[in-house]
């Protein structure tokens, strides 16, 4: 896949994402998908930061969705090649302070099989 192709699916999901358009951000993954977040370990630890599937990933972000709406993440700086891409982006939320974020997405036939979270 092209590095252009795969910025394209990352500006896609900063899209859908920002404007809370759960179903289409959805439509990027694949059914099986995986998902680790520092998030998810500290509000869900028996998850221990790991959840598998398009409706694990559904119940995760409708809820930060639904309790935090300011939730808005910058682009800083896309990085992509071979079937990944690394994003780097600031979490922004009001009442909270700005935290830097990496994320790294795996791709494979145009959907993101897995991806990984790093806080700054």
């Amino acid at each position: 896949m092209t590095p252009e192709k795969l910025q394209s699916i990352a500006f896609k999901w900063f899209e859908t994402f920002n404007n809370k358009e759960l179903e289409k951000l959805l439509s990027l993954y694949d059914d099986d998908a995986i998902h680790f977040s520092p998030k998810l370990k500290i509000h869900n630890p028996e998850t221990q930061g790991l959840i598998t599937g398009k409706q694990a990933l559904r119940e995760w972000w409708q809820e930060a969705f639904d309790t935090l709406p300011s939730l808005n993440y910058k682009v800083k700086s896309l990085t992509a090649n071979g079937d990944r891409v690394f994003m780097e982006y600031i979490r922004t939320v009001d009442g909270e302070n700005d935290l830097p974020v990496a994320e790294v997405l795996d791709i494979k036939e145009n959907k993101i099989i897995s991806s990984r979270v790093y806080h700054g």
